[in-house]
């Protein structure tokens, strides 16, 4: 697992491109900005070598010019350094780039391995898999080396649309500027070894970021159980998933957690209140949220509590079996609600509900929560949060140890919790908590080691 930096922008190719141009209109010259990125990779290729040779492939285009400031930087630096290049253009900023290196190119045949690889063959805007004779010396050349990938690994598309056969790999991937969707989801994360983002100091949009440890504050010195937000949750076939979701949301800030249901007088702290009918319940004014579908099963009693829980006047959490209850007619009857609604699926259960939607994870979800008018947080390994407003963030933050089952129930319970206090941040406050909990609850841990650990991971945000 790779710890990206909190609250770095991730760009599209065509709006990191949109960026650059913005600053180029802006009086930054390109000359510049390729100095500024080439010095970035440069330091962190430095700081691995130990001495050790390196070589640098530098493609034909901007990304070949940032290659070419890495090699003279490095050079400069006394460091023992050989490049590699393509053809290249005649005229631009990487033309000058090329020109300011002084000491020979070799051809990509000509190419002999060492210790310590640059790939600058190419970065963002690929739309097709290298060919051959470019792929097959990649492979070769970084088989036994430690590889630095300025910006992404040759041959990844950087919008995670698609994976191309013979994309390089990379133990360490410079990000200049921002992220791109590549480093974070899709099918090539895992060519992206270590990433590090290199700030270039121009303007960048920020409508797509990755998560930040969030600011919780203590509850107001007036605060009581209902100010800090009554949560309803509503139980059904598999009593032990609602019980985990009411937990979290306990541990995770609520004043008073209800759970209803069959199993209303089993288990659980004793601080969690049981009914068994919860009509009366879900016309409370003072709900602050309502909680549907761990363990809520899909049987006739599942859908006709489903339909009470769409119909109540209350923010409400749509969980699990609800989402698959509902199908694809979901987005419809969700964006029918006055009041606001979250969800949270898994990949199966996403594409029960949207299917069909073409494009990575994040404008997947994005688009989905347009559709639903619901803020969606599309759980993973790759963490997607995307709001109906159109902004979207994404957390790699959770560790694998996270593969097992009730950690989504706690996850649920943990967001109905932060509803009331958390506000428009709640689904941020709730998937950081989340993942921040299984990080302190350490290795092959079950769902409830995670409530345990919530109150640490909420006594770091303050």
């Amino acid at each position: 697992m790779t710890l990206f930096p909190t609250g770095a922008p991730v760009l599209r190719a065509a709006e990191m491109r949109a960026a650059e141009a913005a600053a180029f209109a802006s009086g930054v010259a390109q000359d510049d900005l390729m100095e500024r990125a080439g010095t970035a990779v440069a330091q962190q290729v430095r700081r691995i070598a130990f001495g050790r040779p390196i070589l640098v492939l530098a493609g034909r285009g901007n990304n070949g010019g940032d290659a070419f400031v890495v090699a003279r930087t490095l050079r400069d630096w006394a460091c023992d350094v050989t490049v590699v290049a393509l053809p290249g253009t005649t005229e631009g900023a990487a033309a000058r780039m090329r020109a300011e290196w002084t000491g020979p190119v070799l051809d990509l045949n000509e190419a002999e391995p060492r210790p310590i690889l640059v790939d600058g063959l190419f970065g963002t805007g690929l739309t097709r898999p290298l060919a051959p004779e470019l792929a097959d010396p990649l492979a070769a050349l970084s088989e036994h080396a430690f590889v630095v990938a300025i910006d992404l690994p040759s041959g990844v598309d950087s919008d995670a649309e698609q994976g191309f056969t013979g994309a390089g790999r990379a133990d360490l991937t410079v990000a200049l500027g921002a992220l791109k969707p590549a480093h974070l989801t899709g099918p090539d994360t895992g060519r992206m070894g270590h990433v590090v983002l290199a700030d270039l100091g121009i303007g960048l949009p920020t409508a797509t970021r990755t998560i930040q440890r969030p600011a919780i504050a203590a509850p107001a010195r007036d605060a009581h159980k209902y100010s800090r937000g009554l949560i309803a949750v509503l139980g059904g076939a598999m009593p032990g998933a609602a019980r985990l979701a009411a937990r979290g949301a306990l541990s995770a800030g609520a004043g008073y957690v209800v759970l209803t249901g069959d199993d209303a007088g089993q288990g659980g702290p004793d601080a969690l209140v049981r009914r068994t009918d919860p009509q009366a319940l879900l016309n409370d004014d003072r709900l602050a949220a309502v909680l549907i579908g761990p363990g809520l099963g899909r049987d006739d009693h599942a859908r006709a509590l489903l339909d009470r829980a769409l119909a109540a006047d209350a923010p409400l959490v749509i969980d699990g079996d609800a989402i698959s209850l509902l199908g694809q007619a979901g987005p419809e009857r969700i964006a029918a609600r006055t009041a606001p609604t979250w969800l949270t699926p898994h990949e199966g259960e996403f594409a029960r509900m949207f299917a069909a939607k073409t494009g990575n994870k994040i404008d997947r979800t994005r688009e989905a929560a347009l559709q639903a008018r619901a803020t969606i947080v599309h759980k993973g390994p790759d963490t997607v949060i995307a709001c109906p407003q159109g902004t979207a963030i994404i957390s790699t933050h959770g560790p694998s140890w996270l593969s097992t089952a009730g950690t989504g129930d706690v996850l649920a319970g943990t967001l109905a919790a932060r509803l009331r206090p958390g506000g428009s941040a709640a689904a941020e406050q709730a998937v950081w908590l989340h993942a921040r909990a299984a990080h302190l609850s350490g290795p092959a841990f079950f769902a409830d080691a995670l409530i345990d650990h919530l109150g640490q991971a909420i006594a770091e945000c303050r």
